[in-house]
């Protein structure tokens, strides 16, 4: 029972934050599957509240793809951390029974058929300028699937709201019509199905599963790198569906053209109906996430506090919840409001470069290095291109990761005055937006700084 309670932890670890993950399900064991009755152990009943309230739809879904059986998910306080390593049989007396929830069969079948989960919808998608564009996209698909944004492409890094946004169009689209079939997958899982059914003979059948859809969603698109037999398939399939007016949707992390093993023919069809983005969220967009889930939570939580996350998370949406919950977490078991805590210093966030200190020199250097220049170089008056751009990538680390002022970080790249600074972190924050090359690169950098 241990090892299949594994297996669902990995399936739920792939769908949060890892700050969510360590805080909620890191401690979690499966004590019993007897009589269709799930039984989870958990910490303390204030995880019981919060799995229940918060992650029961993903843990159903995550028993579903594993095969368990079950009519109703409990949870049951276990005194030692030794539980983890130990099943055991009990009965549904012996759980705590104020948290036990049926599970609707319409809701197992549906996870099932076409892969979406009903957690995703537009209501609880928070709408800001980093992704205004998209949701307007999203609407008109709704509206009228397989029209005007056909393919609808949507690209951005981990943690932005992808799966969340493309989900909820699915489910919109069956809450109008239940009648409409539409599918929902991963690509890895598209690629894992072609080769199953390739071995055992079954490439027909797998047409077949696609022929009727209404709806299909690709999640994760750049995962098919170097796998040109299921590029070759999905272009066949992409195209059928095309052809019928069928609404096609795809995920990536990157544009299809930055892909670089990606058939030129398959990414010049994913993006003739248009490319949205989902950019890293503002701090007025961060604010306004963590109000909605402070809502949907039922928590009470000072504006205060939601500014201070808002200011010092920098990543994604993901770790941002993250950060939130563990705050929250923290709150209940101290007794403290959430403010109280961030101003004794209890609730320290945990970013990248709260690890430890670095000086400008380091980010220097470092940059320098990544680069193949010196410090000299990089810091010089030259125009060349490939300087000119890591000077550039070192003031904008410098201005991000140490809140250096413009006029000090002229100094310390050794450019003219504090405008050069501002025009040069200007390019680079205008160039990530659709450069994914150079979004590694910076997160690579800034790993070597830190590590």
């Amino acid at each position: 029972m241990y090892n299949v309670w594994e297996n669902v932890l990995a399936e739920i670890e792939q769908k949060i934050s890892p700050a969510n993950f360590s805080t909620w399900f890191k401690d979690t064991t499966l004590l019993s599957t007897a009589n269709d009755h799930v039984i989870i152990g958990v910490k303390n009943s204030f995880f019981v509240k919060q799995l229940r309230s918060k992650f029961l739809d993903l843990i159903t879904e995550a028993l579903n793809k594993n095969n368990i059986n079950f009519t109703t998910i409990d949870f049951e306080v276990v005194s030692s951390t030794k539980n983890k390593i130990r099943s055991r049989e009990v009965t549904t007396e012996d759980s705590i029974k104020n948290y036990i929830r049926p599970i609707k069969k319409s809701l197992e079948t549906k996870t099932i058929n076409n892969g979406l989960n009903s957690k995703y919808t537009l209501d609880n998608f928070v709408i800001g300028s980093n992704n205004d564009l998209a949701v307007s996209a999203a609407k008109s698909i709704i509206d009228a699937p397989g029209t005007r944004y056909n393919p609808f492409f949507l690209y951005g890094g981990p943690g932005l709201g992808k799966t969340h946004l493309v989900q909820a169009i699915g489910n919109e689209l069956l809450r109008r019509d239940p009648s409409l079939k539409i599918l929902y997958t991963p690509i890895s899982h598209f690629y894992s199905d072609f080769i199953d059914a390739i071995q055992n003979g079954k490439g027909k059948e797998f047409n077949r599963k696609f022929e009727k859809l209404d709806c299909l969603i690709i999640d994760d698109f750049q995962f098919i790198v170097g796998k040109e037999k299921s590029q070759e398939e999905f272009f066949n399939i992409f195209n059928d569906l095309y052809q019928l007016n069928k609404q096609i949707i795809v995920t990536s992390d990157r544009l299809p053209s930055q892909i670089k093993t990606v058939d030129e023919r398959l990414a010049s069809r994913l993006t003739m109906g248009g490319a949205f983005d989902l950019q890293l969220p503002k701090f007025e967009d961060k604010c306004a996430i963590l109000r909605a889930k402070a809502e949907l939570m039922g928590a009470e939580i000072e504006p205060e506090a939601i500014e201070y996350i808002a200011e010092n998370i920098n990543t994604n949406i993901r770790d941002l919840e993250g950060e939130f919950s563990t705050i929250l977490l923290m709150s209940e078991v101290r007794g403290l409001t959430p403010l109280e805590l961030i101003e004794n210093g209890s609730a320290s966030i945990n970013r990248t470069n709260k690890l430890r200190p670095v000086s400008s020199k380091q980010i220097l250097e470092k940059v320098a290095k990544f680069y193949d220049l010196s410090v000299k170089e990089m810091c010089s008056k030259s125009r060349v291109a490939n300087i000119k751009t890591a000077r550039q990538i070192a003031m904008f680390i410098l201005s991000k990761e140490l809140s250096m002022s413009t006029t000090k970080i002229a100094s310390e790249v050794g450019v003219k005055d504090h405008t050069t600074v501002m025009h040069g972190i200007k390019k680079i924050e205008s160039d990530l937006r659709l450069n994914f090359a150079l979004r590694d690169q910076i997160e690579e950098i800034k790993e070597q700084i830190y590590g």
